[in-house]
């Protein structure tokens, strides 16, 4: 099976800044993370297309164990985009004791940018995302 866009194109466009997926010639619906096919109706004819990066918190957690070289604590969220897909990033404009329950539903925008923490010249690139 041929997908219409590779995890290197993924890569290279967030070393852009750009979040990509996949939108549907079907239905109209963006599928992110990208699939094979699409996450409303199934369909196979699909094209690599920027997603909005605005979205809404709908639940959160606070890490106070973290994996080996990031530095906890922090809040991972999980966010639905203005398009539909759910997408999970960090916290960044928030301290971790301001995180409550009151965070579920506050606007939020996606920023991509590499991960500084790991001392590694191949730094990944992650997800984070700050208050609006």
């Amino acid at each position: 099976m041929e997908y219409p866009l590779t995890y290197a194109q993924y890569q290279q466009g967030l070393s852009e800044g750009r979040l990509l997926g996949l939108l549907c010639q079907s239905c109209g619906a963006y599928t992110f993370p990208p699939l094979g096919v699409c996450r409303a109706c199934g369909g196979r004819e699909l094209n690599p297309a920027e997603i909005e990066s605005r979205g809404f918190i709908r639940t959160f957690t606070v890490i106070r164990v973290a994996p080996e070289g990031i530095q906890p604590p922090y809040i991972i969220v999980m966010v639905e985009l203005v398009q539909g897909s759910w997408v999970i990033g960090r916290l960044i404009s928030l301290e971790v004791e301001q995180a409550d329950m009151e965070l579920v539903g506050k606007k939020v925008r996606l920023e991509i940018q590499p991960l500084k923490e790991t001392g590694s010249d191949d730094e990944p690139i992650i997800l984070n995302f700050t208050l609006t």
